[in-house]
């Protein structure tokens, strides 16, 4: 008797494992899908175009890298994001609008990240030569004032030269 309830206690211990088990097993299947994105957003009316967006974006990464570099009447701390919203005719509504769309659809918003990445990397390997140029050109306008200096002369040594040149005792002061 006592056998058989061991048994019996054994088999509902397994199928108590079992069912434990399933159910983590079917929880984590929800939460995996749960957390999958499948939120695509509406196409709004007034999209910006991607190619329009990478210039966009780029040009809003410049803003925002200028915010903290001096103007010429030495502020700092400028927005720049207005004059950029103007130059493309375009309002933050529309560009929210616009990023939050193709934020949902992951392909298009990687292709046009790709092309600001490009652009920006082309810019820095422009103005990074530039900036050789101009440092090569200081350096060498630099040297051609250096060499045009006239040399002061050191009185001590010319003396010097002087007195073995010509042999004669020094005068005593």
């Amino acid at each position: 008797m006592v056998f058989l309830m061991t048994k019996s206690k054994g088999k509902e211990l397994l199928l108590i494992d079992k069912m434990k088990k399933t159910i983590g097993l079917l929880f984590a299947l929800i939460f995996l899908y749960n957390c999958t994105s499948n939120t695509i957003y509406k196409k709004p009316a007034d999209l910006i175009p991607k190619d329009t967006m990478a210039i966009l974006i780029h040009e809003m990464i410049v803003a925002s890298s200028a915010k903290n570099i001096k103007t010429i009447n030495l502020q700092r701390k400028i927005n720049y994001f207005p004059f950029v919203y103007d130059r493309f005719k375009i309002d933050s509504t529309r560009f929210k609008e616009s990023s939050l769309y193709y934020t949902s659809r992951i392909d298009d918003y990687d292709e046009i990240l790709s092309r600001v990445k490009t652009t920006l990397e082309a810019e820095k390997e422009k103005y990074s030569t530039l900036k050789t140029i101009r440092d090569s050109i200081t350096r060498d306008s630099i040297q051609q004032i250096n060499l045009k200096k006239p040399l002061l002369k050191d009185s001590i040594k010319e003396e010097i030269n002087l007195l073995k040149k010509s042999k004669q005792p020094r005068p005593k002061m």
